[in-house]
């Protein structure tokens, strides 16, 4: 079975939390803090591989989770980090947000893109000791691994893209030239899904991709193709198949005009495509039109003009990898939130937002007044302080950041 749109929710490991501890040894009255830090949490990673056809094994279990970090221990001892999770997609696989935003688009095989970040661990109390503070008794804890929803759509990466209406001869000339088993079959839309087959032509050797039969109307919608159009965009060469022995009785220039026309309308590069137009099914013609004015016709049930095809094909694909090469990757980043950022919340508590803030409160015990101190100081560095103010913030006013809750104080 065929899939080539899915949704994927990814979750990265959550940070280990850093350990409270006191050496404990003979004759050592008074040990230092000992407490290691918190292991990170493990990343997720979506991986092209080429041993992967489709998206289906998304299309029921969309749920991919990286391992946490262990927690840190006394005397020292941090705690072991989590695993990466690598999730391996289909060459050609766009990501794009739940708004449709185009995130990354894993188009070689072995491009790996980042789809969660893990926690950081958290650090333990050996960490806090300073000359003022001697004796910490707060460690900080883990960082929550990102998680999200995204979108997965494939597009295939061939070199060649057969484009026809339903039942031009499409299935069978890919199950001549390549190892690729279509169904085949004497009536439109025998083909549901795309198939991709490997030819190798003397010392050439190219991919080719069977795409469901095009339609007048495909590009707004109508038939079945329009749905695969996407599998077009990537083809370096387009072999455009014209039904000589159409049951619709239309001509081949006809179609040749309403298919290229369909693919202007989706996608206007298309026409400036390197392609190739050839009449097929030759050996039961109706219309000699074609034939008659000297152009290219085959048959894949006799062979006929095979050969001769192969070898225009693989000249076209050559000059396209030598003049148009693909890039390796095309990552496109939205910018992040730099520093600290103030929102106001429905409720009309503000919410403070930024990494190093929400960390700076993800401290193991805030009512020990070492941790309140040392939370206080961190925020007025990072300029939550001046930020809160700049937003609006009235005494008695409840600001959150992450998980922590208090009532502004000006001062």
């Amino acid at each position: 079975m065929f899939v080539d749109e899915c949704q994927i929710h990814v979750k990265a490991g959550d940070g280990g939390a850093g350990a409270v501890s006191f050496r404990r040894e003979a004759h050592v009255s008074k040990g230092g803090p000992d407490g290691g830090d918190g292991g990170r949490g493990g990343d997720v990673w979506l991986v092209a591989d080429h041993n992967v056809a489709s998206l289906l094994s998304f299309k029921d279990h969309p749920y991919r989770s990286a391992t946490s970090g262990a927690h840190g221990q006394g005397k020292g001892k941090h705690g072991r980090a989590g695993t990466d999770l690598e999730v391996p997609v289909a060459i050609g696989t766009v990501v794009r947000d739940l708004e449709g935003t185009v995130l990354a688009d894993v188009n070689e095989a072995g491009t790996r893109w980042l789809g969660a970040h893990g926690g950081r661990g958290g650090r333990g109390n050996a960490r806090f000791l300073s000359n003022r503070r001697r004796a910490p008794n707060f460690a900080e804890q883990g960082e929550l691994g990102a998680e999200a929803w995204y979108n997965l759509e494939l597009k295939l990466m061939a070199d060649v893209a057969l484009v026809g209406f339903p039942n031009a001869g499409k299935s069978t000339l890919i199950s001549r030239i390549s190892a690729a088993k279509p169904k085949v079959a004497a009536y439109p839309f025998t083909t549901l899904e795309p198939h991709l087959g490997v030819v190798r032509f003397h010392d050439h050797e190219f991919v080719v991709a069977d795409i469901p039969g095009l339609v007048e109307g495909a590009s707004e919608g109508r038939g079945l193709g329009h749905r695969f159009l996407r599998h077009i965009e990537r083809a370096r060469v387009l072999l455009i198949l014209l039904d000589l022995a159409s049951d619709d009785g239309r001509s081949p220039d006809d179609q040749q005009r309403v298919l290229l026309s369909e693919l202007e309308r989706y996608e206007p590069d298309l026409a400036k495509r390197p392609r190739l137009a050839v009449g097929s099914r030759a050996d039961i013609a109706t219309d000699d039109s074609w034939v008659r004015s000297g152009r290219p016709v085959i048959s894949a049930l006799t062979g006929e003009g095979i050969p001769w095809l192969l070898g225009q094909l693989a000249g076209l694909v050559d000059e396209a990898r030598a003049s148009q090469p693909r890039p390796r990757r095309l990552v496109v980043h939205r910018p992040m939130p730099a520093g600290v950022v103030v929102e106001r919340a429905a409720d009309g508590s503000l919410v403070v937002r930024g990494r190093q803030a929400e960390r700076a409160v993800a401290l193991s015990d805030l009512t020990d007044a070492g941790a309140l101190e040392y939370a206080q100081s961190r925020l007025r560095q990072l300029g939550v302080d001046r930020a809160l103010a700049r937003a609006g913030a009235r005494q008695g006013d409840k600001v959150r950041i992450g998980r922590f809750e208090f009532d502004w104080e000006p001062d």
